[in-house]
């Protein structure tokens, strides 16, 4: 079966991963996208995500590229699709990435609210899922075949999927950066009693990266 992973997923050191007040103006809260300065710089995002040339070629770059490795389809919350809440008034919002997102494979965004599925360039199309988090991924999986399915934010969404144990790697990226506030990525999890531990650690000059995955054996609490 694909694995369901977690990616180049940043937190500040005092565990946020986004900031208060998301806004079109700020998408990932106030202060927020000092987050993500590591991997703006990379290689792999400046060419897959922005579409330029150049970027920097390093491990962070590498960790990069392997969040989209061997991916067949992706899971995301409202949230980070955009800042819209409610009903959709309109159609006209189709994400924070214009005319043609990274992603290039089927896109599961959680919802309350349906929605026509949005169908953007090379391979990208938005389905908007009402039926919760396992209707979800049972999609994705299907769309994803023998590939994994990656899982995007925002916060509250990996923390579902955390908390029903379906996460199978969890890679953060931890910033030198203290936010103070926003969404905490650990509020409500014991992630040692959910039979997390960290099998990779690797750290560079902006970021350290640790790279948890779950043990069904340690997944009912704590080991002997």
């Amino acid at each position: 079966m694909s694995q369901l992973r977690v990616s180049c997923f940043s937190i500040s050191l005092d565990g946020f991963a986004a900031g208060p007040e998301q806004s079109l103006e700020n998408p990932m809260g106030i202060n927020g996208l000092e987050n993500q300065d590591w991997q703006f710089a990379t290689a792999t995002f400046q060419q897959r995500v922005l579409g330029k040339e150049g970027g920097e070629t390093s491990t962070d770059d590498d960790f990069v590229t392997r969040g989209f490795d061997n991916v067949g389809a992706w899971i995301m919350g409202r949230n980070m699709f955009g800042p819209v809440r409610g009903p959709w008034r309109d159609e006209s919002w189709k994400g924070w990435w214009g005319d043609n997102p990274p992603f290039h494979m089927p896109v599961f965004v959680l919802t309350h609210h349906p929605r026509d599925p949005v169908e953007m360039p090379d391979g990208t199309t938005f389905y908007f899922v009402t039926q919760g988090i396992h209707a979800a991924l049972e999609r994705a999986r299907e769309a994803a075949g023998d590939r994994d399915v990656r899982l995007g934010g925002g916060v509250a969404t990996v923390q579902q999927y955390l908390s029903a144990q379906l996460v199978d790697e969890l890679h953060l990226a931890v910033t030198p950066v203290l936010l103070g506030a926003g969404e905490h990525l650990f509020t409500g999890l014991n992630m040692r009693a959910l039979g997390y531990r960290c099998v990779e650690r690797v750290a560079t000059e902006k970021v350290t990266h640790m790279v948890l995955r779950r043990s069904a054996a340690r997944a009912n609490g704590y080991p002997s």
